[in-house]
């Protein structure tokens, strides 16, 4: 891609995204995710009406008289975006790609969080950490993020999530923001992602096809194995490929739920031809 058609890439999308952001999703990603992230202030005397639960009880052995800690909400949060590169996420049958809904929604999160005065950081992953952008501020720096989701060549096709957590827990000290982005059709991450949980305030966004849920009947074709790369005849006339289809996808799923579900972490799951917008300012509302 030359650098004129990327330019002209990267400015159709900040207009969509950051539209999006100023008029929908401000409100909803401060009411979501402001105010959990909480930093001790000072102490004080206690005062009728306090929460007994912050009262300081060093502070109130010591001078015999109650006090209490007082909290304020963190003025800075990082969000990370942790984005799945392999080569299943580029799939589509209807309007986008996968990969290009998660280009989006990764742009429509990243101007949410500067105009909240957040930081936004970036992992790239397949099944090895593709690149790893550092947390910061600013219009340049999610342009930049945007540039390299449209023209990014990952060097490998797989997909390994539980390294990607596990360099995530190790790169990020402080408890931030975390949204996988993913479709997650992939197993064994069960224990970074209860770590990765248990450490950041993380949240998996599901991206899948209809297609992909459900085997269409068109006869004989072709197929390529997105990750593998191996190529193969199907008979998608035949009921009971399509039925052991059907069950592969409902039991990926299932995985990807329950595990979820087991580490406390919240999801929200996205097909390719629905509207995101809705799916994600019904997520940050459930979250308030």
């Amino acid at each position: 891609m030359d650098t004129t058609e990327l330019l002209q890439k990267v400015r159709k999308i900040e207009i969509k995204t950051k539209g999006l952001s100023k008029q929908l999703f401000s409100g909803e990603y401060h009411s979501a995710f402001k105010g959990r992230g909480m930093s001790f202030s000072e102490v004080r005397g206690y005062q009728y009406g306090d929460d007994v639960r912050n009262i300081d009880w060093n502070v109130t052995a010591r001078t015999n008289i109650p006090h209490v800690k007082i909290f304020e909400e963190e003025r800075e949060l990082t969000v990370m975006l942790l984005i799945d590169m392999s080569q299943s996420a580029y799939f589509g049958t209807v309007n986008q790609l996968k990969q290009g809904i998660i280009t989006e929604i990764s742009a429509v999160l990243s101007f949410s969080a500067i105009q909240n005065n957040d930081k936004v950081g970036v992992i790239l992953f397949t099944d090895k950490i593709e690149k790893f952008i550092p947390p910061k501020k600013g219009r340049s720096h999610i342009l930049r993020i945007i540039r390299e989701l449209i023209d990014f060549h990952p060097e490998s096709t797989g997909t390994d999530l539980g390294q990607a957590l596990r360099y995530f827990n190790n790169v990020i000290k402080k408890r931030c923001i975390g949204f996988v982005l993913s479709d997650f059709m992939a197993r064994g991450y069960e224990t970074p992602l209860r770590i990765a949980s248990q450490r950041h305030d993380l949240i998996g966004v599901h991206l899948y096809d209809p297609k992909e849920q459900t085997l269409p009947n068109v006869g004989l074709v072709r197929a390529r194995d997105a990750e593998t790369g191996e190529l193969t005849w199907l008979d998608t006339s035949s009921p009971h490929l399509r039925a052991k289809h059907a069950l592969w996808f409902k039991e990926n799923y299932g995985y990807f739920k329950n595990t979820f579900a087991r580490s406390g972490t919240d999801f929200v799951s996205i097909r390719t031809d629905e509207n995101y917008v809705t799916s994600l300012l019904n997520f940050f509302k459930k979250r308030r």
